[in-house]
């Protein structure tokens, strides 16, 4: 399929996998559009025109032609400027070439509009039974910080390595975040585990996680003991990087009882344990990985189409299909 193909149908397939009402993200993109509208023709030239169908500013095509065919891909979850070095130094040794770089973690201009996705977080904690208005005023002052935070970065480096070298490069976020959170979402809701150490089963049971496990990092208990009780389980597997730490009271007072997450800093814990939430790490990179791939088999499914992957940097194709 053409690399444009295969963004648009990402981009979809992460509105489907959207944990939030389809008419939100409805709202979001007839805002956007009215936003463009009232631009004057140089602040155009300035406006991200991909917002106009995707919601997600951390899943770009970063550079290449989007009429590419694409037919083999090299994924990983990091790929910066050692790993696009790799791929053109394998292309230049084997007649298999790459015809992308396909990154899970933002770079270029995604990596700086990652602030952007964590709108979704607030919609996310409303839908879980937290006030509007807190959940609001905590995450403006969060994303505020993210914001300031990726502010002085050197964004283009990789994409620059990239461009230069002519490797087509993409990378695809949230999008896939999405994937995973729904799918644990759903799959919990299904199984209704009782106690943590069920909900520790449950994930040692996924390919990606049974891999993590055999590799020394397996999903983790860092609160609440095997035979707590799970209670309402919230998954916190999107919306672009950790949210606010003082939302955990805030989703206690809500019924929340056990967080399943990609990763916690050491303040976010510590505000945890204050709130007497359960804490389960299923992992980062497996949980990453799971989503890369949920995405990548119904992107498959939906063109009715198979592309070669070659995974790196902490990624491995694993088909659920």
């Amino acid at each position: 399929m053409k690399l444009r193909d295969f963004y648009e149908r990402a981009v979809a397939t992460g509105i489907k996998n959207d944990l939030r009402p389809p008419q939100e993200i409805t709202r979001l993109l007839e805002t956007e559009k009215e936003k463009y509208q009232k631009l004057s023709e140089e602040e155009k030239e300035e406006f991200d025109v991909d917002a106009l169908f995707n919601p997600y500013a951390d899943s770009r095509i970063l550079t290449g032609d989007p009429e590419l065919e694409v037919k083999h891909l090299l994924a990983g979850i990091d790929m910066e400027v050692g790993e696009v070095l790799l791929a053109h130094v394998l292309n230049k040794e084997r007649p298999d070439k790459f015809d992308l770089i396909l990154a899970h973690h933002p770079e270029g201009r995604a990596l700086a509009q990652l602030y952007q996705v964590m709108e979704l977080q607030v919609d996310l904690y409303i839908q879980a039974g937290v006030t509007p208005s807190l959940a609001e005023q905590l995450m403006e002052k969060r994303r505020a910080e993210v914001e300031r935070r990726f502010l002085p970065l050197n964004h283009q480096r990789t994409v620059d390595v990239a461009r230069l070298l002519q490797l087509p490069m993409i990378c695809l976020h949230t999008v896939a975040d999405n994937c995973v959170a729904r799918y644990l979402t759903d799959l919990f809701e299904q199984k209704q585990p009782a106690r943590l150490k069920d909900v520790l089963t449950i994930l040692k049971e996924i390919p990606e996680y049974k891999k993590s496990s055999r590799q020394a990092v397996p999903p983790r208990l860092l609160h609440g003991s095997e035979n707590s009780r799970a209670g309402k389980i919230y998954v916190d597997m999107t919306g672009g990087t950790e949210g606010p730490k003082d939302i955990f009271s805030q989703q206690v007072a809500a019924g929340v009882s056990t967080l399943v997450g990609m990763h916690f800093s050491e303040e976010a814990l510590d505000k945890c344990r204050s709130a007497r939430l359960n804490v389960i790490i299923a992992g980062h990179m497996a949980s990453d990985t799971l989503g890369l791939n949920l995405l990548l088999d119904q992107i498959e499914r939906e063109a009715n189409e198979e592309l070669k992957v070659t995974g790196i940097s902490g990624f491995e194709r694993i088909k659920h299909l």
